[in-house]
């Protein structure tokens, strides 16, 4: 991706990275973590559009290869998460929170190197470069970048495996540029439009109209359709609402503008195969809020029945980036407080 390229020529130097080692299968990774309190550096507001702050943490490990999160999935209960790291490996553990349910830790933290079909693993990126992720019934699908394709592990036990069956990404792979594929994997709702279909959004891989190339997998819209570009951004990650509609996390970095994120909220009812869809900007911010990297996104609903969004960020394990965790709950009508 261009954030990475950019990153590693602003390093100039700084031998940012060692050689990350390869992991043995089930390689523990303990956590520590700083409380992110504020979203807006110094301001101590919480309510930015439909999203209010909900808070966040910045996170640290010694274990060389903890960072590089390219995607994050949570189970049911909210707290277990499974997320992928763009160096081939699966990253699992659960988050922890205070009394005031806010996020106060993550814990049981374990790296695995990921299995391709014959079941080997590799060092580096050039095979193995996971960028997006979908929880899929007894699956777990994994989107890859370079060589791209969409890789189908079993779940449980996606950890030990290796994928068992390539999707049908109904994009020719040719089309497809090398750092810039399918970033975004998401399964809508069963009860929404789309009817429980996977949809898949690249990063940057343009049409004939320039628009970006996406796609539904499967379903009974299964097809392909385009979204609309706009300014300086790209899609890094994309997650379906309870509604049925699809919020796209975008990331904008250049040495002028520097970086930034923004939210987009598609709605289902729009994607369509031959359809080009655009959609409400929920949130548009730069450096001056905790952000870096972002490029995972998930959402799911608390006890309580509120919709969650949680946002995590790829160090490209670089000594200028930081992995962040940001909370948000998003109102389903503007809030008036």
């Amino acid at each position: 991706m261009r954030l990475k390229r950019l990153s590693q020529s602003v390093a100039l130097s700084i031998s940012l990275v060692s050689a990350i080692p390869a992991a043995f299968a089930g390689e523990s990774a303990p956590v520590d973590s700083r409380a992110i309190t504020e979203f807006r550096i110094g301001r101590p507001e919480k309510v930015f559009g439909r999203l209010e702050f909900l808070g966040g943490l910045e996170l640290y490990s010694r274990n060389r290869l903890f960072g590089a999160l390219s995607a994050i999935r949570f189970r049911e209960d909210g707290r277990h998460f499974v997320g992928v790291l763009d160096t081939g490996h699966w990253l699992t553990g659960r988050v922890v929170r205070d009394a005031e349910g806010r996020l106060s830790g993550v814990e049981d933290v374990v790296i695995t190197p990921m299995k391709d079909r014959t079941g080997r693993t590799y060092e580096g990126k050039g095979r193995m470069d996971a960028e997006s992720m979908a929880l899929h019934g007894d699956s777990i699908l994994v989107g890859f970048e370079q060589r791209h394709r969409i890789e189908a592990y079993p779940d449980p036990g996606f950890e030990d495996s290796p994928s068992t069956r390539s999707v049908p990404i109904l994009i020719p792979p040719n089309s497809l540029r090398g750092n810039r594929g399918l970033e975004a994997l998401a399964v809508a709702p069963q009860n929404g439009p789309l009817k429980g279909g996977t949809v898949a959004v690249s990063e940057k891989s343009l049409d004939r109209q320039g628009n970006l190339l996406a796609a539904i997998l499967d379903g009974p819209l299964q097809g392909r359709f385009s979204v609309r570009p706009d300014g300086e951004f790209d899609v890094t990650d994309g997650a379906f609402l309870p509604s049925g509609d699809l919020l796209l996390l975008e990331r904008r970095f250049n040495m002028a503008s520097g970086i930034g994120m923004r939210l987009r909220l598609i709605k289902g009812g729009d994607i369509k195969p031959g359809a080009v869809v655009d959609g409400e900007v929920l949130i548009d911010t730069d450096f001056g809020y905790q952000i870096d990297n972002m490029e995972g996104l998930d959402v799911f609903q608390a006890a309580d029945g509120s919709t969650h969004l949680v946002m995590v960020s790829d160090d490209n394990h670089s000594i200028l980036q930081r992995t962040v965790m940001l909370e948000f709950q998003l109102e389903q009508e503007p809030l008036t407080r």
